[in-house]
């Protein structure tokens, strides 16, 4: 009686697995459970075990054959069933043999058999620490062309290959009714950040939508009172945000951290950089300690940075040393956009236009001031759940603040 070796089940959205060695060679007595042969994916490295004690009798996928989930692998034999005296049959698929269903194996022409793809255990190790793939490689110099680890070495040391300059750019022919104007420091300096940040992070960009009701209900009832309380600071929407933002960072620390390295930097303290429109461009200055701040202060600090950016007197220590920013396209008419990341930081929250829509409230359709959201973040620190959390942490505060006074 014979026992069917299979691929197993190789996780979500895994279908397919290449042999990367069979640890047991044909004819070779395994026990019940011990591993036979090894697979590799995309994601894992994954050991196959006997189904039962007996003899590795056949061996139907060959090193280096991709296999779907579910394929023939081997057959093991069971020990007892042996004839006194007589050796157990053993046998090894043919090389030019067809391929079992589900296993892709290609004939082979004598002599050595490229697998590239195919790594010796310590080529592999290497790989992994260099971060190289098997096909930066390419075809090993080992048996039947796989990978050794002197073949890493040999790619690691090879001298980089300089590519030629490329040809100059022919000079732009100039219209008439063209101006041409030399670019700003600080225009420069925004471009060459944010062109960083989409070459450097992961960015993705997650919606949600506010209604305001709460909050422009809560604004009109005690503005003047603010007003006069505060020596003249304005209640606008900003410090409502800022504090929405804090209480969502407390309760996800990944959306104020960042990467430096191989190490991620968490910040127990939310400097809050605010982009507000200056003469010469969008600068963002920070709110520092934002989360030890009322209302007031913070929108005394933002009605500050506004007025300083129009008349050009911002310091560079107020720009700088900022952990999240907030940025809002609503003052300028914008409905939606994805906000570019402000690098260091690992996210920013896009606040827009209020526009009254209809939406669905317990079952009956009104009329409600309504805010799209956005959140861009890093998700190679970030996790699309915990911005979305996030997003919706800020959402609850702002449709209910009596949630930041209780902070719950």
């Amino acid at each position: 009686m014979a026992a069917d070796i299979i691929v197993p089940t190789l996780g979500e959205s895994v279908t397919t697995a290449t042999i990367a060695r069979w640890i047991k060679k044909a004819g070779s007595t395994v026990a019940a459970d011990e591993a036979v042969v090894e697979l590799e994916t995309d994601k894992v490295t994954v050991e196959v075990n006997a189904p039962e004690a007996g003899v590795l009798s056949e061996i139907i996928a060959p090193e280096g054959a991709e296999v779907e989930v579910g394929a023939l692998l081997g057959r093991i034999s069971a020990a007892a069933a042996k004839p006194a005296g007589k050796p157990v049959e053993v046998k090894s698929a043919p090389a030019t043999a067809p391929a079992a269903s589900g296993v892709q194996t290609p004939q082979t022409p004598p002599g050595p058999v490229a697998r590239p793809g195919v790594a010796l255990p310590a080529a592999a190790k290497l790989m992994e620490e260099k971060h190289l793939s098997p096909a930066d490689i390419g075809a090993g110099s080992a048996k039947d062309g796989r990978i050794s680890k002197g073949d890493v070495l040999e790619f690691v040391n090879k001298p980089p290959v300089v590519p030629a300059p490329p040809a100059p750019k022919p000079p732009r022919v100039a219209d008439a009714r063209e101006e041409r104007v030399k670019m700003t420091r600080l225009r420069k300096t925004i471009a060459s950040r944010l062109k960083d940040a989409q070459n450097t992070a992961a960015m993705l960009t997650t919606f949600n939508e506010v209604d305001m009701s709460a909050i422009m209900a809560l604004r009109s009832e005690y503005k003047d009172a603010f007003e006069k309380k505060h020596k003249g600071v304005r209640l606008g929407f900003s410090g409502f945000f800022v504090k929405a933002v804090v209480a969502g960072l407390a309760e996800f620390p990944a959306v104020n951290a960042e990467i430096d390295g191989d190490d991620i930097v968490y910040k127990h303290y939310v400097h809050m950089g605010i982009a507000v429109g200056g003469a010469n461009g969008l600068v963002v200055p920070v709110i520092r300690d934002a989360d030890q701040k009322t209302i007031a202060q913070i929108e005394s600090e933002i009605a500050g940075f506004g007025k300083a950016a129009k008349d050009g007197t911002l310091k560079l220590e107020q720009l700088s040393g900022g952990t999240f920013s907030i940025t809002n396209g609503g003052v300028y008419g914008s409905l939606m956009s994805t906000p570019i990341l402000n690098p260091p930081q690992s996210a920013i929250l896009g606040m827009h236009k209020i526009q009254e829509r209809p939406v669905a409230i317990n079952g009956k359709v009104e009329i409600r001031p309504m805010m799209y959201l956005a959140v861009s973040y890093d998700h190679r620190i970030i996790d699309g759940r915990e911005a979305v959390s996030f997003l919706v942490r800020v959402k609850e505060s702002l449709e209910d603040p009596r949630r930041l006074l209780l902070e719950i």
